[in-house]
This record gives structure tokens, sequence and C-alpha cells, in this order.
């Protein structure tokens, strides 16, 4: 029982593979809480992370593979587990492709959270934060009582970097020239699973089960 999520940056592909990992009782795995666990563990993987993420660099395909690898071979894995963030690259898939093969996993099924990228923009421009409190926002479906104020404590709110539209857009085109052909990619395996991720959080969860053939 062992998944990929995919879908672009704001698609809500994190908030699924959560639900899903709730659903079926497998780990959750995000690349990000991989690198923060290694290098809060301090180990030789984490330390050689640690010196791209300190310079401001990616990590390169080839650690991230290694990380991702040794997190696979932990025995909670066993049952099934779900991808998050991972693969994004061709190289990362065909790296993970050889991995599970190493380790005997086959997977099941690669779900794709489909939102089309004007969709994208208006849900992550349009997040609020509060700096004071961290009570969050969205102009649109979530908006303060005040424009522009926390409702719980009449701060100012804020936009954070990753919300502004610049660096939107560009998280976009990157997904699309690296991450979005891997959806080529596993359909042609036959196990792709395209669901529409404009639905609410709920629907979108309902929707995977049925596609996977599980009772939502």
């Amino acid at each position: 029982m062992s998944y990929i999520m995919l879908g672009a940056p704001g698609a809500g592909k994190g908030t699924q593979a959560i639900a899903l990992s709730n659903q079926f009782q497998i780990p959750h795995i995000s690349t990000g809480d991989i690198l923060r666990t290694h290098i809060q563990q301090q180990t030789n993987l984490g330390a050689k992370a640690k010196e791209y993420i300190d310079q401001g660099l990616l990590v390169p395909d080839e650690l991230v593979v290694d990380l991702v690898k040794d997190r696979l071979a932990q025995p909670d894995c066993k049952k099934g587990f779900i991808l998050d963030g991972f693969p994004r690259t061709m190289v990362q898939a065909h790296a993970l492709a050889e991995a599970l093969k190493d380790l005997g996993y086959v997977l099941r099924a690669v779900i794709n959270v489909d939102v089309p990228d004007e969709d994208i923009m208006i849900r992550m421009t349009g997040r609020r934060i509060c700096p004071n409190c961290g009570n969050t926002y969205h102009i649109q479906h979530h908006p303060p009582l005040e424009d522009g104020v926390c409702d719980r404590c009449k701060t100012a709110l804020s936009i954070r970097e990753d919300d502004q539209a610049e660096t939107v857009a560009k998280r976009l085109q990157v997904y699309h020239q690296q991450t979005r052909p891997l959806i080529q990619f596993y359909n042609d395996q036959h196990i792709l699973l395209t669901v529409d991720g404009t639905e609410s959080a709920t629907t979108v969860t309902q929707n995977i089960m049925k596609a996977l053939g599980a009772n939502a």
C-alpha cells in the first residue's frame, strides 16, 4: 500500500497525504520533514544536507534520494507509505524506482491533485498571517472581520514571502518545467490517478478514496 502524492505548490497535496496516512495508518513521508529530522539528529546525511541549506543552495538529487531511501528502509514503512514532495524531477523518479525495487516495494498508485494555475495564484496570494499571534486568514475564503487586521490581537496582517505573487509564479514555473513531466511518466505505467483539487479538502479526500476503490 504505497503511494506518491503529486501536485503543484498550493494544490493541497500535503493535506491529502495526511488524510490518506490517517485513513490507511501508514507513514506520511515528506522530504522537508526528513531533512529537518536528520539535521536535528546531526546524522552524516543531515550534516551534508545542512551544508547546502546554509549556503542557500538546493540539496542535490543524489543526497535527497539517499535520505528518502534511508527513511523507506525503516520498519514502519513495511506496510506502506505516502510520499509527499518526492520525487520532484525525472532524475529523482528514476532513482526512486530503483530504490523501491531494491527494497521490494511496489507503488499502488500515484495521485495527482490537479488545480489550475489561476486557482493556485488565488489560493496562495490571498493568504494572510498575523506576525504577532500566528492566526491565518484568506482574503476570499476566510477574511478577517476588519480588513488587514487580526481578529484576535488587532495586529496588521502580513503576506509571507512564499505567498508573494512573484514567488508563486516562479514556483509554478519550476513545477511545470521539472515536476509536471512526472504525470506522463506515471501515466505511462498505468498507476496515475488524477483528482480535481478545486473541490473542498473533504470532497477531494472522498474522491481519492473512491478512485482507489476504498470506502470514503
